[in-house]
């Protein structure tokens, strides 16, 4: 990447910052850019869920592995869930969905508090054998009691579809029987999965990010207190494929520590380890061990350090300085937080992040772990939190004694509770994938990029001030 006429910025740049000049380009369309990355974690669309309680579980990580990112489940949760977690998502199927299910005795109640837990949006209900009876979808709930069964409201007249079938196929047999959605089934007719059209449609544009053994991957968190070395074993024992080293303040004695005592390891998997903000924390995390540095202090949505510190430093710049010390180095960056628009995510790259981490910008869809609310005007929305808020350390102390919990309640940063807004158009995190990654591959493209790499070598990006951007904004209504 280079600045316009090679112009050296005064002061350091934010994503809001800067913009792209398209170059002459001979890549012909947006699916001949490969979005895979090359830092080890077999991620074919260069996204990571952050580690985050209110946003990465088990839905968010099975849906995101199918179109190629990878999520990071949280260090505060016990090993032995984690270990569930991963080897549930490694059980799940590349193509179609894990299905809701409940029988024909079920309520109505039952299936209103379930349906909001999955985009497809309908629950499949199914016989003592496993076998699909019916479908009921939210519109079969409405203006009856809700402690009618299921089998008086749902849909008897179903389609089903093989297990084996190709997604082409699918889209086809959807498309002509006017089916949103279609129950997936063994050879024996027992349920296996749900398939939407759309998500037979997303299975031939994308490629999901797998291990050796063709099951879909996954990360897991490690903090830098504690029995270190003993997580970080049992989280490989247990199938993870990435091992993030996290704390807020990665440019630390304790840090370096515990990355020491993972690296010691010699885990065969990808050792990320951050969060840093400058080239002297590169080297040192490197020189510990680390494959991959997480970069990023201050810039998440859920994150008060910088107004409650001071410390953290703009987030293009902070990437574009470690980045490049990392290439020197022959390692990758993550970049984590900041990323509010598709556009954000492609600058992140130009700069020369390998992948580009999003927390509360997901924590709005279906896949995230809080229960659906709806506010007074009607809208749905999850609660977020940030990692070191009050609520997040009082789920990582709950083991602690009474004092040692409230000592530590009076230092925390970040926001206990946000409300995080389902987008109407896109409320799945799928729907946010498809607009991050249509944005992506046309910066590809009019970088003249045909590869993410390509894309970070030809980038040349400008400096814009807040009218520069404030002109690129669409308008939704007349001025």
């Amino acid at each position: 990447m280079r600045f316009l006429n090679d112009l050296q910025p005064a002061y350091d740049l934010t994503y809001d910052d800067v913009f792209m000049v398209p170059s002459r380009s001979a890549v012909g369309s947006r699916q001949a850019v490969d979005l895979s990355t090359t830092d080890g974690t077999g991620t074919t669309i260069p996204l990571v869920v952050a580690n985050m309680t209110a946003i990465a579980g088990r839905r968010m990580a099975e849906t995101v592995a199918r179109r190629g990112g990878i999520v990071a489940i949280p260090q505060d949760i016990p090993i032995e869930v984690v270990a569930e977690v991963i080897a549930w998502v490694k059980a799940r199927h590349l193509v179609h969905d894990t299905a809701i299910t409940l029988a024909p005795t079920a309520t109505v109640a039952e299936a209103l508090s379930l349906l909001p837990k999955r985009a497809h949006g309908a629950v499949v209900v199914i016989d003592e054998v496993g076998r699909p009876v019916g479908v009921v979808t939210d519109s079969d709930c409405q203006g009856v009691d809700r402690f009618t069964n299921l089998s008086e409201v749902m849909s008897r007249d179903l389609l089903l579809l093989e297990e084996s079938i190709d997604p082409r196929d699918a889209f086809d047999r959807l498309t002509e029987a006017h089916r949103r959605l279609a129950p997936v089934v063994d050879g024996d007719g027992r349920l296996v999965g749900i398939l939407t059209r759309k998500a037979a449609l997303r299975a031939t544009l994308y490629t999901p990010a797998v291990d050796d053994a063709g099951r879909l991957r996954i990360a897991a968190t490690v903090g830098i207190n504690g029995d270190v070395a003993g997580r970080a074993k049992a989280l490989v024992e247990a199938g993870a494929d990435v091992l993030v080293v996290d704390t807020a303040h990665g440019h630390q004695e304790s840090m370096i520590s515990a990355l020491k005592a993972v690296r010691a390891l010699d885990p065969g998997v990808p050792v990320v380890a951050g969060n840093v903000v400058s080239a002297a924390g590169v080297r040192d995390l490197v020189e510990a061990g680390a494959d991959i540095i997480k970069v990023g202090v201050g810039p998440g949505a859920m994150c008060t350090t910088r107004m409650m510190t001071g410390v953290g430093r703009p987030q293009f710049s902070a990437v574009l300085e470690c980045s490049a010390e990392a290439r020197r180095l022959g390692r990758h960056v993550w970049a984590d937080g900041g990323v509010r628009h598709p556009r954000d995510v492609a600058m992140a790259l130009a700069a020369g992040a390998s992948n580009v981490m999003i927390g509360s910008w997901f924590a709005g869809t279906y896949e995230s772990p809080g229960d659906l609310q709806s506010a007074a005007d009607g809208r749905l929305y999850k609660e977020s939190f940030g990692m070191a808020s009050a609520r997040a350390v009082r789920n990582r102390t709950s083991e602690e004694s009474a004092y040692d919990r409230a000592r530590k309640a009076l230092f925390e940063e970040g926001i206990s509770t946000s409300r995080m807004f389902l987008d109407p158009e896109r409320p799945g995190v799928e729907d946010l994938i498809d607009s991050i990654v249509s944005g992506v591959r046309s910066s590809c493209t009019y970088a003249g990029a045909a590869s993410l790499e390509e894309f970070h070598e030809k980038s040349i990006v400008g400096i814009q001030s807040a009218a520069g951007y404030a002109e690129g904004k669409p308008l939704h209504a007349s001025w």
